[in-house]
């Protein structure tokens, strides 16, 4: 059995404007529908999916609140991909946190992760690993040259 599981974002009004916009921003990403009540009416409840990951989005029609304690994380192929991706979720009123996280225009919260990161946090080496991650932790956007130069011990 392979049951459809879907996370689901509550937003007061804004659940497929805030859908249509996370696919635009995420690479190989599709808005799958919109569930409406009336034909032209708002959508309540609409379906997306962000690089193969499956979501849904409710407009709850009052104030929902976001935080930490529920991100999206995307790994990153580069720096270039990386910075990218972290420009135009801070577009329109997004803000930087640390460490790789930021919050977007509607208050979720995301981490922008390139894929080097956690294999230097993993390697057997564990002194580098360390260096990687105490460089990465004086970061908000995460500087790849920065910490692999970390990981091998160069100074700055």
């Amino acid at each position: 059995m392979n049951p459809n599981v879907r996370t689901c974002i509550a937003f007061k009004d804004q659940a497929e404007e805030a859908a249509r916009f996370y696919v635009s921003v995420i690479p190989d990403s599709v808005f799958e529908g919109a569930f409406r009540r009336e034909p032209d009416g708002p959508a309540l409840l609409v379906s997306f999916t962000l690089a193969g990951t499956p979501y849904q989005a409710l407009n709850m029609g009052r104030e929902t609140i976001h935080n930490e304690a529920f991100s999206i994380s995307v790994m990153t192929r580069d720096q270039r991909e990386t910075d990218e991706i972290w420009e135009k979720l801070l577009a329109g009123g997004g803000s930087p946190i640390q460490c790789s996280w930021l919050k977007d225009r509607y208050g979720l919260c995301w981490q922008i992760v390139p894929e080097a990161l956690p294999r230097m946090f993993m390697d057997e080496d564990r002194a580098a690993a360390e260096r990687a991650f105490q460089a990465m932790l004086g970061m908000v956007k995460i500087d790849l040259a920065a910490v692999e130069a970390a990981f091998r011990g160069e100074s700055p």
